[in-house]
């Protein structure tokens, strides 16, 4: 196992702190979920599939041996999310950090989206982010808590990216929302705002929506990393964990870059997809209708 696998902190760095992670079923908030429990936090994850968080919050604990608790509910609905929210305090009688991990993204010609594939999107990354800052961000003033906020965007946030144009668009307002808030609560209140940018690390259900088996030979991601590797769960986990940590308490309004250099090499990370052809794009779409029916 290489160094960068893993983990970083001690065992009780988030000792005391409960931490509220959307999108914490699956992927990279899982990954981050499961880090934070073992760091001694309180967690709560949060999505719209029930069954999965049960699951995902059983093998935490099981794992951990602190206690997860889990609240399925759907971020672009603001009852829902003060649903979340409401028993979340209930069961650990606070809320320490957010963590705006939920995210929705495809890749299309964007000539070919409807404008309901574009509020899916934003409606998820952006609506999602701001509707669960917004939400906790009260619970905190009004509780004289200190709060603590770390969104997950992406390069192509302040880059731009052809072919998954509703998500440049989403991530480039939490990206703006981030900077905004962490001077204007950070001032007032002591509420800091952070935000990370990964390059690609795999996930089973994002991986496969993104690189295609039909494509990932004309755009494998790791020809445009210098480093010629994709990054480890583990890694963007220990990241988190430190932002979100007292170790980190005086970064405020900072967005960190985790790629490998990617985007420094060639911004918008799926502007290669020119080499598609439009037959291929067709191939795609009638596999996506194929497997929404099944």
């Amino acid at each position: 196992m290489e160094n960068y696998q893993k983990p970083m902190l001690k065992e009780d760095s988030l000792e005391g702190k409960v931490i509220l992670v959307t999108g914490g079923g699956t992927g990279l908030g899982k990954s981050m979920a499961m880090y934070f429990s073992e760091l001694g936090a309180k967690v709560v994850i949060t999505s719209r599939r029930e069954e999965v968080l049960k699951a995902t919050s059983e093998e935490i604990s099981s794992k951990t041996g602190n206690e997860v608790f889990y609240k399925a509910g759907d971020v672009r609905e603001i009852d829902s999310v003060r649903n979340v929210i409401k028993a979340s305090i209930e069961k650990f009688g606070t809320i320490n950090v957010l963590v705006n991990n939920a995210a929705g993204n495809f890749i299309s010609p964007t000539e070919q989206l409807s404008h309901r594939a574009f509020q899916s999107v934003i409606g998820i990354v952006l609506q999602g982010s701001i509707n669960f800052t917004l939400e906790m961000g009260r619970f905190w003033i009004e509780n004289k808590i200190p709060g603590n906020v770390l969104n997950i965007v992406t390069t192509y946030a302040w880059t731009g990216s052809g072919y998954t144009v509703p998500s440049a668009t989403a991530k480039a307002g939490v990206l703006a929302m981030t900077r905004s808030l962490a001077v204007e609560w950070g001032r007032k209140y002591g509420i800091r705002h952070n935000a990370i940018a990964p390059g690609p690390f795999p996930t089973k259900g994002a991986w496969e929506r993104l690189f295609p088996e039909e494509i990932h030979h004309l755009i494998d991601p790791t020809n445009r990393i210098p480093l010629k590797r994709v990054g480890d769960h583990q890694e963007l986990a220990n990241l988190a964990a430190y932002m979100v940590s007292d170790f980190a308490a005086y970064l405020n309004g900072e967005v960190i870059t985790l790629d490998g250099g990617e985007w420094l090499q060639g911004a918008g990370q799926f502007s290669d997809l020119h080499a598609i052809s439009d037959e291929m794009w067709e191939m795609l779409a009638q596999a996506r209708r194929h497997k929404r029916k099944n």
